[in-house]
């Protein structure tokens, strides 16, 4: 079903399209919240990677890579906000303004707290997401063999931090 969705979608469909994006928003949101920790920001980031979306879509060249390609395009909104922030001191307000997580997902985020920031995305994108680790390589513009490898040492400091 999702492949007809996108392939409506590519064809002008803009509520093929809507219907992708109500079925991917929550996945969309987790990833957004690995990286950012405003609510304000995440739903900036949101907004703009589904507008490029939608704009581009016809230059999907593989519908069953729609998710895939709208991860990725999420992923540079968010280190795009990233960087803009970084040229900017923040006041003491922003910084205590973090995100909460939904209830469900508390124990999930807490442990990628634990984890350094650039093993969260991809412990997000494998355990949260289900993504395969050549997905995620591509997603993160990785080599296979480095996400794997983050992932066991990502494994072992949390077996490390749970244990004692």
């Amino acid at each position: 079903m999702d492949l007809l969705l996108v392939k409506r979608a590519q064809k002008g469909d803009a509520d093929a399209f809507v219907r992708l994006m109500e079925k991917y928003k929550l996945s969309l949101y987790k990833i957004a919240k690995s990286y950012l920790k405003n609510e304000e920001d995440i739903a900036d980031a949101m907004q703009d990677a589904i507008l490029s979306a939608y704009e581009h879509i016809r230059e999907l060249k593989q519908a069953t890579y729609f998710k895939t390609w709208v991860t990725r395009i999420l992923i540079n909104r968010c280190c795009d906000l990233l960087k803009h922030q970084k040229r900017f001191i923040p006041t003491a307000l922003e910084e205590n303004q973090t995100a909460s997580a939904p209830a469900s997902d508390q124990a999930f985020y807490e442990l990628l707290e634990e984890l350094p920031a650039d093993m969260r995305p991809i412990f997000l994108l494998y355990y949260g997401e289900g993504f395969r680790t050549r997905e995620i390589a591509q997603i993160l513009n990785l080599n296979e063999n480095t996400v794997k490898s983050k992932l066991t040492r990502g494994r072992q400091k949390l077996k490390e931090s749970i244990c004692c």
